[in-house]
């Protein structure tokens, strides 16, 4: 199993906006208030990112790149291989190949 932090870790981004680590699922906030989150399943060394959802009273922000990118970077930096089922993932992945 590769080791991972605990869970409850975050980041802070700018204007309030903060992504934390739960389980199975990386979890935005802005202001305090949670406005989507991006799951996964793991499995061995793979995570599979099947779902995101930023909250209509959030949508067009922008918020879903920084949501994905930092899901992205943290989940490889830990060794995880990624699997983008989710549509926002993968475009998300061909516009920004890595």
């Amino acid at each position: 199993m590769i080791p991972q932090p605990p869970y409850g870790w975050g980041i802070r981004y700018a204007r309030g906006m903060e992504i934390t680590h739960g389980k199975s699922q990386y979890i935005l906030t802005v202001d305090g208030v949670q406005a989507g989150h991006l799951d996964y399943v793991e499995s061995g060394n793979t995570r599979d990112f099947n779902h995101t959802v930023v909250f209509p009273q959030f949508q067009g922000k922008g918020l879903s790149k920084p949501l994905i990118a930092h899901a992205l970077e943290d989940s490889r930096s830990a060794g995880f291989e990624v699997i983008p089922t989710c549509p926002a993932v993968a475009k998300y992945l061909e516009k920004n190949p890595q």
